[in-house]
């Protein structure tokens, strides 16, 4: 004999102001070492962010941050830029990584209109050669690579205040599943205080100034370093030409500005 016919059951309706209950929160986990002279700290959000396979990204992105700092350290006497500089070597004897730095200098300083060069000043009264202010992003950009085969796994690179997102090429930019990173911009008259943000799931932020190191950045066409305050925000795909562009349009004219717009596609560019 067969009993009553089931009911369907129904979800209790949910009490006003409450909300259905959210996925879990990303994990993370953080590194950082000092390199280039400045902390350097890798960050990563996802799913199995503390496997075997991550640690050996982490690892190998680090081991391409000192071998470019072995490169182009201009603090380092044993640095081949310090060794070519000196006349102790050719340019063949070098890393291929220097000639190649040669030419993104050239690329960059035809770009920017001569805003940007590296014949920079030794302090000794002349210029030499050094790509300090291209090398940084470059060398981020480099040591991404290993992090970006990491599945459902984002990043974020902070080389002394400039900062490259990427993410796992399964990832979307968009949507619930999407890893979204916030990068403060501080305001370079109050050190204390973020200016504006930016909001990243891939790109990078680099920004030029004299708020944090003063009146380090060099003039090519004034031949002078710049004194003034301010800074200049760059965002956009790679590190390295935000960085580029950051210092060019800091130490730059008008001109320079005009360039920007006809030769930076995909870049924005933030001025306080």
């Amino acid at each position: 004999m067969s009993g009553p016919a089931r009911q369907p059951v129904n979800p209790p309706p949910l009490l006003e102001g409450a909300r259905p209950t959210p996925a879990p929160a990303a994990e993370r986990k953080g590194w950082v070492e000092q390199i280039m002279g400045m902390p350097v700290s890798i960050h990563l959000r996802g799913a199995g962010v503390d496997r075997p396979a991550t640690h050996q990204a982490v690892a190998a992105a680090f081991a391409v941050l000192r071998e470019m700092d072995s490169i182009f350290s201009t603090y380092r006497e044993d640095s081949d830029l310090m060794r070519l500089r000196r006349e102790e070597v050719p340019m063949s004897a070098c890393s291929p990584l220097l000639e190649e730095a040669l030419h993104i200098g050239q690329e960059a300083e035809a770009a920017t209109r001569g805003a940007f060069t590296t014949l920079l000043p030794t302090g000794e009264g002349d210029l030499a050669f050094d790509p300090t202010g291209l090398v940084k992003g470059w060398a981020v950009d480099r040591a991404s690579a290993p992090l970006l085969e990491l599945e459902r796994i984002s990043f974020c690179i902070n080389a002394g205040g400039d900062v490259l997102v990427g993410a796992h090429r399964d990832l979307p930019a968009t949507g619930p599943e999407a890893i979204v990173w916030r990068v403060g911009v501080e305001d370079p008259l109050d050190r204390q205080r973020i200016a504006h943000t930016v909001t990243l799931v891939r790109g990078a932020v680099a920004t030029s100034g004299t708020a944090a190191r003063g009146a380090h950045l060099y003039d090519p066409t004034a031949g002078e370093m710049v004194r003034r305050t301010g800074s200049v925000t760059v965002s956009g795909p790679t590190l390295l030409w935000a960085d580029i562009w950051a210092t060019a349009l800091f130490v730059g004219t008008a001109d320079t500005r005009d360039a920007f717009t006809h030769n930076a596609a995909g870049y924005s560019s933030t001025v306080l």
